[in-house]
């Protein structure tokens, strides 16, 4: 069994974060109508449940529509080749929309630090994005917690670093995302060092790949999910990455974001994730997406701090 470190608690500096996040949605893609692929639309539990459509909010059930938004994370959201979004979180949505008998319009905003701001400021209903969930985020919004997730070390396949923990990053060039949970872990981690990690923050994750790839990094921390599916299904110029698989640091939450006076649609999306997970329909999404391992077995509101430490 590998060793689960602590999650560290990282917060979102408000003003810092809204002004990357206007520019960062401002250049987000178009709103997508989520419907189920035939896979998806067969499964049992991807039915309606009128309870569930009957207790949305009014306003929802007045235009008919989920505005979701999201950011690009394989494989939990990205674009397939056709330009269609795709992926773990883009199955949920659609059968969602089913279960709850809504239009679901998802959005990629362009970067995960817009996430936040543009739940807070209701341009969106919901977020689906692979959030990571930490005390700090609810106290912000309420974080449904669908799927586990940890984090690990990505290089260029081979390791020719021979990176083995955070300790071998002092000295290094290291990509993060901006304004995420293991930029911060990164910081924390340079904070030790003699010879602190050059740190290379990037607002888009596809971009971040795109830097260990083509040599401008040496490394990224990045989510266990995202780094296994990555290793496996290669896309991108450059060199092949590879997830280091004795390395799995954080486990914990990966969160879906409502507003914190938005309960009726909470207890609503809860209820509907709950449906599928009960039916096995959220389960085969998860082995569809070879990420299985990580499904939940209940789905839970703001339980951060449950996960366990040291």
């Amino acid at each position: 069994m590998m060793r689960i470190q602590k999650i560290l608690r990282a917060g979102v500096a408000g003003a810092m974060v809204s002004l990357i996040a206007a520019s960062a949605y401002a250049a987000g893609g178009a709103a997508e109508k989520m419907t189920p692929d035939a896979d998806v639309a067969k499964l049992p539990g991807v039915v309606l449940k009128q309870k569930l459509a009957d207790g949305l909010p009014p306003s929802i059930k007045s235009s008919g529509v989920l505005k979701v938004a999201t950011d690009l994370t394989p494989p939990i959201s990205f674009h397939g080749e056709d330009g269609k979004l795709i992926g773990i979180d883009a199955d949920i949505a659609a059968a969602l929309g089913v279960i709850l008998g809504v239009d679901v319009e998802m959005t990629d905003v362009g970067a995960g630090a817009a996430i936040v701001p543009s739940i807070l400021a209701k341009r969106f209903d919901l977020s689906i994005s692979g959030i990571n969930d930490d005390p700090e985020l609810e106290k912000q919004v309420d974080v449904i917690d669908y799927m586990y997730d940890a984090t690990t070390i990505m290089t260029i396949k081979d390791n020719p670093l021979a990176i083995k923990g955070m300790e071998d990053l002092c000295g290094k060039k290291v990509a993060v995302p901006v304004g995420t949970f293991q930029a911060k872990m990164v910081e924390a981690a340079s904070a030790k060092c003699a010879t602190p990690v050059n740190i290379m923050s990037i607002p888009k994750m596809p971009d971040v790949l795109q830097a260990v790839r083509t040599g401008r990094a040496d490394a990224t921390v990045n989510g266990y999910a995202t780094s296994v599916y990555t290793t496996e299904h290669q896309t991108g110029n450059g060199k092949g990455l590879q997830a280091l698989p004795d390395i799995r640091l954080a486990v914990g939450y990966l969160g879906m974001l409502t507003a914190k006076d938005n309960p009726q649609l909470r207890d609503s999306v809860v209820a509907a994730l709950q449906q599928m997970v009960d039916s096995g329909a959220y389960e085969t999404i998860m082995k569809k997406w070879s990420l299985g391992p990580l499904a939940v077995k209940t789905v839970k509101v703001n339980d951060a701090a449950s996960m366990p430490a040291d």
